[in-house]
């Protein structure tokens, strides 16, 4: 057999680089003029064949992640295929950019953050009727490894879709703290009154430690919006401020940026590959190409937009030395 003309590092480097369009096509035209060149059906053999490994990127970003510190935060994001219902693993999946129900790919992603970086460092695809586990079991999988690599964070954040008992009850035997959204209905009981919906307890400015139904003591907040909207916050830390709680949220809330860098820079939902496990590559090659966008930009103190912008300058100023498309004088 021969050896392949074209390797993970190759296709990573070029989702970094590329501007636009993210095919296997482009892929080969980009290469350098050398002789035996990879060509498209090179890149397309490296989807295929690759054996998808979310180990791989962990192993390139255990360097930049201090696991004694900062937060974990879970939180699912769903990459657009509204075209495509042949391609598998694209199915019917909420979708809060959008706000309604559409195709795409469900991506659950692990990230560690200390503020002021937030570096992928696990994910799973959700894809039940192919491999039977949920979303929260996904959850369960990747804080059990996250535990199994040595992380200690000071918070496990993540929004009250993944607020289950069995979640918060495995955080807890990791000896962790977290921090959640609770749906308005979920069932605590404050002073021993019974339980009631966590809509209908009186809350002050700096919570209530309240009994969570089934689980144990918590601490909840109630969050009333400009615009009249209400969110309930709930921690295993006892002590927790409303400073401290407001701090975490805003942490956690740079997930949301996380996903629009990942779509916008590395064109994770960009790939029109048919098979799962072709997809499976793209999408954590994708995730390994932030990975460098995020650790480049951190320590040149760069936005993703100006490292990947920076790529493509001089390419614009060469054009601009000698334009190709020219229009005949008219004088």
């Amino acid at each position: 057999m021969n050896a392949p003309k074209c390797d993970e590092f190759d296709y990573i480097n070029f989702l970094v680089a590329t501007p636009r369009v993210y095919s296997c096509t482009e892929a080969a035209r980009v290469q350098p003029d050398q002789q035996d060149s990879p060509a498209h059906d090179a890149f397309n053999r490296l989807l295929l064949r690759r054996d998808p490994d979310p180990q791989a990127l962990w192993q390139e970003a255990q360097h930049e992640v201090d696991r004694s510190r900062g937060l974990l935060v879970v939180d699912d994001s769903t990459l657009d295929k509204f075209y495509a219902k042949k391609i598998e693993l694209v199915h019917r999946h909420w979708s809060g950019k959008h706000r309604r129900v559409v195709w795409g790919i469900n991506l659950i992603t692990l990230f560690w953050t200390d503020g002021d970086r937030f570096l992928p460092c696990d994910y799973r695809l959700f894809d039940k009727p192919t491999d039977g586990f949920t979303k929260n079991e996904h959850f369960r999988q990747m804080l059990q490894t996250a535990k199994e690599r040595g992380f200690a964070p000071r918070l496990v954040v993540f929004d009250s879709w993944y607020g289950a008992l069995d979640n918060l009850k495995l955080i807890r035997g990791f000896e962790w703290e977290w921090l959640t959204q609770l749906k308005e209905n979920r069932l605590v009981n404050l002073d021993r009154q019974g339980n009631r919906e966590v809509r209908h307890i009186e809350i002050g400015a700096a919570g209530a430690v309240v009994h969570l139904r089934g689980y144990g003591m918590i601490r909840v907040f109630k969050i009333v919006s400009t615009d009249g909207d209400v969110e309930y916050w709930a921690t295993s830390k006892l002590g927790m401020s409303e400073l401290e709680r407001l701090a975490g949220a805003e942490q956690a809330c740079l997930i949301e940026t996380y996903h629009r860098g990942l779509k916008q820079y590395c064109g994770v939902e960009r790939c029109q590959a048919r098979r799962a496990r072709a997809q499976r590559n793209h999408i954590g090659l994708a995730l390994r190409a932030f990975l460098r966008l995020e650790v480049y930009g951190f320590h040149q103190g760069v936005s993703w937009f100006e490292a990947k912008t920076a790529i493509i300058r001089e390419a614009v100023r060469a054009y601009l030395v000698k334009p190709l498309y020219v229009l005949r004088p008219t004088a």
